[in-house]
């Protein structure tokens, strides 16, 4: 079975990158040269998805916008001789098909997985969080090694995780494992702690972004009850497929994967430098002229 059809949440209205994100999604804020949710699009093509359906709410339609081919941009590039750019337009020209639903209201990640149930009908689908990125300009190959354990494990979902210190438990959802992991990288989750205190949480395991669902998942969105705000939790349907006996396995991201996450300022800036620095045009200028701006500053201090 090959899993081909991916869904990209992008309905969030980033109030944390407020000012940033009152006019524009945060999912189309650059990191380096690029808006976030390219770098995930990109990602999604390198492990074999062919069908994409964006998930997207109020003032996305700039989502919408970038991945339709430019036709006058590109005449223009060429009739005024700068069809060197073209190449930047490359990913217009992605061996991909997409789609649009928008979910009217914020009522959860777990509601905005709800409006794939028709798109997916009845065949595994992975999910991507649109403001994650997943290693350094989303050279992962994560993704398929989920695909592959997904269907070795014959499981209902495949959840991804990273290992985060301690002190940062209480932001995610932690995985429970089973002592005797799968093999060394993949594991059955027993259950999931929605952002614990650090002295209960019964591992640093925090949900990545990134799983592969089973048809089964809808039935499980469908029984869950919203919670705070209104809001349907994905990792609550999770939850249920485990109580109601199904297997729902955990693969962690290799170390050389850092996970992205764009969701508050904080993170956005270290994701910008570390694109930034290491960008394979400008980061060798741009890392000599930080290590001289951090050594006057240090001389002024």
């Amino acid at each position: 079975m090959s899993i081909t059809n991916a869904v990209v949440p992008v309905a969030g209205l980033g109030t944390r990158l407020l000012p940033a994100t009152k006019s524009q999604p945060k999912e189309m804020l650059p990191v380096g040269k690029r808006p976030v949710v390219q770098y995930v699009v990109e990602e999604l093509e390198r492990n074999g998805f062919k069908r994409l359906l964006f998930i997207t709410g109020t003032n996305k339609d700039s989502i919408e916008n970038h991945f339709d081919p430019s036709h006058d941009l590109i005449r223009y590039l060429r009739e005024t001789g700068k069809e060197d750019l073209l190449a930047e337009l490359e990913f217009e020209r992605a061996d991909l098909h997409f789609f649009y639903t928008r979910q009217k209201m914020q009522r959860g990640l777990g509601d905005a997985v709800l409006h794939a149930e028709e798109f997916a009908g009845h065949q595994p689908f992975a999910v991507a969080l649109g403001d994650s990125i997943l290693g350094r300009h989303a050279n992962s190959k994560t993704l398929s090694r989920m695909k592959e354990a997904f269907l070795d494990n014959n499981c209902a979902a495949l959840v991804a995780f990273e290992e985060v210190p301690a002190a940062e438990v209480k932001n995610y959802g932690i995985a429970a494992p089973e002592k005797e992991p799968l093999d060394g990288q993949s594991f059955v989750v027993r259950d999931l702690i929605e952002k614990p205190a650090p002295d209960e949480a019964p591992s640093r395991l925090a949900v990545a972004a990134r799983y592969i669902f089973s048809e089964r998942i809808f039935p499980a969105l469908h029984e869950t009850k919203p919670g705070k705000g209104g809001e349907i939790q994905l990792t609550d349907a999770i939850r249920l497929l485990i109580r109601g006996g199904e297997k729902v396995v955990g693969i962690k991201l290799p170390d050389a994967e850092q996970r992205y996450d764009i969701g508050n300022f904080e993170s956005y800036f270290q994701a910008f430098i570390d694109f930034a620095l290491f960008d394979p045009v400008y980061g060798e200028k741009l890392r000599q002229y930080t290590q001289e701006l951090l050594q006057a500053h240090k001389q002024q201090g």
